[in-house]
């Protein structure tokens, strides 16, 4: 089962989505009972759904895709992202080959012992073709990261890792935009990834059952050109660890999203580095979800939506 949130007749709204037939189905059409002030709000499904014994199934000829515009599936979570950095053997090494990384100074370190955990703002997140900003003063080291995002369905607080996976209503795509010269600058990750628009997700949310992360494909490419390319086995801490990890002193909700890292080929991997260019379009794609399609555009300060 695939979700989105569409906007339909300037209205926002969560729809079921079959992609391979170019369908959606508006929510409030789906779902037994009263809808209507939940049907917009992707949190409140996701919550609702996680409590249920059965997906939900098409009914009638829906809605063509062509005619909706799909926006970040989770626009409003619940809290700030939670990211996992340097968790892909290959790319935490070329992170510390780049002199970017306050964390480990050697080879030796490179690899983290325990998941290394940070957030980035809600604000940051926009949608699936939305554009990824340069705006002056920000705009010298931009680099791009896919990712496999984990969405929270069932909350709790100290989940072991045995029973994590009951935790997980379904995955999505982010793209961890960063401005590489801040992330060095103020040593530490927040300013450097929290920029407005630097966190494009979607197309859609694709629940658990849909996704088998042991073959799951993570790819990235610039201007056409495949930059980044593994698989989710390759996690250095997988998705069960990733939640005992945080749900052990923090009370995971539902509409919680989990960005897991990112594999290698960055653009700080590259000797000199490839970072992003005005015009440049960045594709990250996940097997099973669907594409990220993102234009870096120079925008005025204060222009971003």
């Amino acid at each position: 089962m695939k979700l989105a949130t569409i906007r339909l007749h300037d209205k926002q709204t969560v729809a079921l989505v079959e992609p391979e037939r170019g369908r959606v189905w508006p929510i409030g059409d789906l779902l037994p009972g009263p809808v209507s002030s939940a049907a917009a709000d992707m949190v409140e499904i996701i919550a609702r759904l996680a409590q249920a014994s059965s997906g939900l199934t098409p009914c009638g000829e829906g809605i063509p895709l062509s005619e909706v515009e799909v926006g970040a599936p989770i626009p409003n979570p619940p809290r700030n992202i939670m990211c996992v950095g340097k968790n892909y053997r290959e790319h935490a090494h070329e992170f510390t080959r780049s002199g970017f990384d306050t964390s480990a100074t050697s080879a030796a370190d490179a690899i983290p012992e325990y998941p290394i955990i940070f957030s980035k703002p809600c604000t940051s997140i926009s949608g699936p073709e939305a554009d990824i900003p340069m705006i002056d003063g920000l705009d010298a080291a931009i680099d791009y990261e896919v990712e496999l995002a984990v969405v929270v369905g069932k909350g709790g607080r100290g989940i072991r890792r045995e029973n994590a996976m009951e935790h997980v209503f379904g995955y999505t795509i982010v793209n961890d935009v960063t401005a590489r010269d801040l992330q060095a600058r103020h040593k530490q990750w927040l300013l450097g990834k929290g920029i407005d628009g630097f966190c494009p997700m979607g197309p859609w949310i694709v629940t658990r059952d849909e996704l088998d992360l042991q073959s799951t494909r993570v790819r990235c490419r610039v201007n056409g050109e495949l930059r980044q390319d593994a698989s989710t086995a390759a996690l250095i801490f997988d998705v069960p660890t990733l939640i005992e990890t945080i749900s052990l002193g923090m009370t995971l909700v539902p509409g919680d999203i989990i960005a897991t890292g990112t594999p290698q080929g960055v653009g700080i991997g590259f000797n000199p580095p490839r970072f992003l260019g005005d015009g440049d379009v960045v594709e990250c794609e996940i097997s099973g979800i669907g594409t990220l399609r993102n234009t870096v555009r120079r925008h005025r300060l204060g222009a971003v939506a």
